[in-house]
């Protein structure tokens, strides 16, 4: 009886541990990737560009946005103001495109970052002194453009005493570029940049009449922004380095190498945020300007 007794208690035992095995084999195959799972698609350059130019003809503010041929998508950086309701609305002007759109999200509120304070002031404005350059043989130097358009002559104080000399080209939206001219002598004007095209993964310095000079790294290149209630500008320079209203119109940079001009960006010094920037030879080309 005893043996009978130990026989069943065995085979009850033997049951549940079968059961128990069985279980498991079960939760772990449906849990598995399926191995003819679809992989993700990738898009091709031409619809990258159908998805690009989509984004464009929406009016969603407080974007910017890349095609990024290595991942095959659109990365549509947005900032606080764009509500779920924007999101759908770039992805439904997308169409049967809409997979492309990759959104990723950045604190605070994508605009220019004119302010009021020290630097170069103007108007109740300050900016931030960008690279000199000669023009026509003339000692110039480039700043926002944006900021050029609001500020017809620029000084070296917020009183206002010490003039530099005026706005002589501006352009913005589109480009953010300007071109300030010295009219006083006795001012410097130091050099010792070479203008340089910026690349993915450089490591760079940005310095700004708010905030001094902090680094980071370009993210993006050929960037369209459409800032919050003011315009959009194209082939922008992308980054990570943080920057605050007044920066506008300082230099990014690495080493003696000038990338490029700061035009606007989200979030702040204390939390980080995403900055845009004017490349540097666009607009050297444009004013015919040459550093020195």
């Amino acid at each position: 009886m005893r043996t009978r007794r130990t026989t069943r208690r065995s085979t009850a035992r033997r049951t549940r541990l079968l059961a128990a095995a069985i279980g498991l084999g079960v939760a772990a195959v449906a849990t598995a990737p399926s191995a003819t799972a679809a992989a993700p698609r990738a898009y091709g350059a031409a619809e990258l560009s159908r998805v690009s130019d989509a984004v464009l003809r929406t009016d969603v503010d407080g974007i910017a946005w890349h095609a990024d041929d290595r991942t095959g998508r659109v990365v549509v950086t947005a900032d606080s103001t764009v509500s779920p309701a924007d999101v759908a609305a770039l992805r439904k002007a997308a169409g049967a495109d809409a997979g492309a759109i990759r959104i990723e999200r950045t604190p605070g509120v994508i605009a220019p970052l004119g302010s009021a304070g020290d630097a170069i002031y103007g108007n109740g404005y300050r900016c931030s002194l960008g690279f000199n350059v000669l023009s026509g043989g003339t000692y110039h130097f480039l700043t926002a453009g944006h900021c050029g358009d609001v500020v017809g002559t620029w000084y070296a104080d917020s009183g206002q005493r010490t003039l530099i000399g005026p706005t002589v080209k501006s352009s913005f939206p589109g480009n953010d570029y300007a071109l300030v001219r010295y009219d006083n002598t006795s001012l410097g004007h130091p050099g010792g940049f070479t203008p340089a095209d910026a690349y993915v993964g450089q490591s760079v310095k940005r310095t700004g009449s708010t905030t001094g000079t902090h680094s980071g790294t370009v993210t993006a290149l050929n960037v369209t922004v459409r800032y919050s209630g003011s315009g959009t500008v194209r082939g922008m320079i992308q980054t990570n380095v943080c920057a605050e209203p007044g920066d506008s119109g300082g230099p990014l940079y690495d080493g003696s190498l000038a990338l490029g001009i700061t035009s606007g960006g989200s979030g702040d010094c204390r939390r980080g945020g995403t900055t845009f920037y004017q490349p540097v030879p666009e607009a050297l080309s444009a004013y015919r300007a040459t550093m020195y």
